[in-house]
């Protein structure tokens, strides 16, 4: 993303940042709390392996539940505070968008046609509160994932780290070599978008004259035209779409599989304990969600970028 729209997307924020540090903070504790709830997993199994007991079993079990369900309610106030910030700044834009069109001369209502205006207040506004909204709590959520749960991993075991993540930079390449298609893509569908609403606009204003002069024949025609133009470049997005997302949810599955693979093998010969399989098998589970995730973070962010361009040109 360019300086010019990172400050674009700060100057949108600005007004709230106290509740971005504080759904920010919750969404680190969750984080927190994922890694240490494993590691709780990894005691208990090695600890009933020695003195197995039903009274040890209720003890773990109660306290994995509590840390779950504290986990759980921070998780949701960190999505209310972080989706949240999306919807106010929805709320601001179309505000300033409305107020900033009745500020304007007629000479640029001229130049600017209607439905293009309409759209950009609607669904370019709505795209820019999904990239605040779910992009950001995606990229925190995959950041703070990998930066606390990474480095227990190579705790745990080195080698069978960088075995199972062995196919996430193929992942990174796969994302990056999509990443163009994708932008270009969204701001096609944009545009199709634009030219539909301005011509249904010009359409339902003009009925009188287009019954008078008979001009429905030409109309339908110009309809379906700029019709099928919107369904090709939506049909383009979601081939990019349908044919990035498998990819990358393969590419991170077959990490869980490689670890399961090669981590019976370190038990069998004594280099690693069943608990600590376990702990890294849901650490990698983990990871695999928030790394599949960055595809559809990917497009929410490229329609994002495109969005923010086209509001801010009425500004």
């Amino acid at each position: 993303m360019s300086r010019n729209r990172l400050k674009i997307l700060a100057h949108y924020l600005r007004p709230y940042k106290q509740q971005a540090v504080l759904g920010t903070l919750a969404l680190l504790v969750v984080n927190a709390l994922g890694v240490y709830i494993p590691l709780q997993i990894r005691r208990a199994i090695e600890d009933l392996q020695v003195t197995f007991s039903y009274d040890r079993i209720l003890f773990f079990a109660g306290s994995i539940f509590a840390l779950a369900s504290v986990m759980w309610l921070i998780r949701v106030a960190s999505r209310v505070y972080l989706f949240g910030l999306g919807r106010r700044v929805e709320f601001d834009l179309k505000q300033r968008i409305f107020e900033h069109l009745l500020t304007l001369e007629t000479g640029y209502f001229a130049s600017n046609t209607s439905g293009d205006l309409i759209n950009r207040a609607t669904s370019d506004v709505d795209n820019i509160r999904r990239m605040l909204g779910f992009a950001v709590l995606s990229l925190l959520n995959t950041t703070f994932a990998y930066a606390l749960t990474v480095p227990v991993l190579v705790s745990i075991s080195g080698r069978l780290t960088l075995l199972a993540m062995s196919v996430y930079p193929l992942m990174l390449a796969v994302v990056w070599f999509f990443s163009g298609r994708l932008r270009l893509d969204q701001a096609n569908v944009q545009e199709d978008l634009s030219r539909i609403s301005d011509l249904i606009q010009e359409d339902m204003s003009g009925v009188a004259p287009i019954k008078i002069y008979g001009q429905e024949l030409n109309e339908r025609a110009a309809f379906a035209e700029t019709n099928a133009s919107l369904l090709a470049s939506n049909l383009a997005l979601a081939r990019t779409r349908t044919t990035l997302f498998p990819l990358l949810q393969g590419l991170a599955a077959a990490s869980l599989l490689i670890l399961m693979a090669f981590g019976s093998g370190e038990i069998v010969r004594g280099a690693l304990d069943v608990g600590g399989l376990v702990a890294m098998i849901i650490y990698i589970d983990r990871l695999v969600f928030p790394t599949a995730l960055l595809g559809f973070t990917l497009t929410i962010f490229q329609r994002g970028q495109v969005s923010i361009d086209r509001v801010e040109a009425i500004f």
